[in-house]
């Protein structure tokens, strides 16, 4: 979306206080219709109404499109801001999107380090050719230590593709994952296994969720953190 037109957004945003309403039934098979040339084979993941009148709100995981009830306009590529109330309501939505699809994967699916008392989680996408992601690991005693679990979700990305996934896969089918999570990043080699695993389905949601890069880290509330931080960073930015 250009420049002008992410500004129209804003500025329209302010000046209205009534907004669309929820799309009935024959409106969202219109404006699904009508997104569907924009979302590159994308399934919607939902619609709803926006502040601004008579302009809707497509989600595509975490990417959105604005259609207006008629069908004749749409913006892409920006997010709706509240100038009043300071705040993103894409970003908003993008975080809500996030936190139920991270409070959504079974526990047995991830590898959480865990401290003896829990203040905080945060979910981290990784991958063990990561260079960044294995200074993390690194860090992981400090952050248990000060009360941060740390849930680990497969995202290989490094490297030869199909490599990073079988390494991937041998680590969530060791019989002890902690141990060959921690070996994998240590930079040792674990012993080729092959089983039923979650690493498709993460990296499945990792592109929902846009990730480009590792460690991609959020927290319980689907807020995204800027890539590697070290320990005192991430109890600050958890408010600790």
């Amino acid at each position: 979306m250009s420049v002008r037109c992410s500004l129209l957004l804003v500025l329209v945003c302010t000046a209205v206080s009534v907004g669309a309403a929820e799309p009935d039934a024959a409106l969202r098979a219109r404006l699904e219709a009508v997104a569907a040339p924009l979302a590159d084979g994308q399934s919607v993941d939902s619609i709803r109404g926006t502040p601004i009148p008579d302009l809707y709100e497509l989600q595509y995981g975490t990417e959105f499109i604005y259609i207006s009830g008629d069908g004749r306009h749409a913006l892409t590529g920006g997010d709706l801001l509240d100038l009043e109330g300071r705040r993103n309501l894409s970003e908003q939505r993008r975080n809500e999107f996030r936190a139920r699809a991270l409070h959504g994967i079974p526990p047995e699916e991830l590898i959480e380090f865990a401290p003896a008392r829990t203040r905080h989680v945060l979910y981290v996408f990784t991958d063990v050719n990561c260079g960044y992601c294995r200074k993390l690991h690194r860090d992981v005693p400090e952050l248990n230590r000060r009360g941060v679990a740390v849930r680990y979700l497969a995202y290989p990305v490094i490297g030869d593709p199909e490599q990073a996934r079988r390494s991937m896969e041998s680590v969530w089918c060791a019989k002890d994952r902690h141990a060959a999570l921690t070996q994998a990043k240590s930079g040792e080699s674990v012993a080729e296994q092959s089983c039923s695993n979650p690493v498709g389905r993460h990296t499945r949601l990792g592109r929902q969720f846009g990730i480009t890069g590792t460690p991609a880290m959020y927290m319980e509330n689907g807020r995204e953190l800027p890539g590697y931080m070290p320990p005192d960073r991430i109890l600050l930015e958890f408010g600790s």
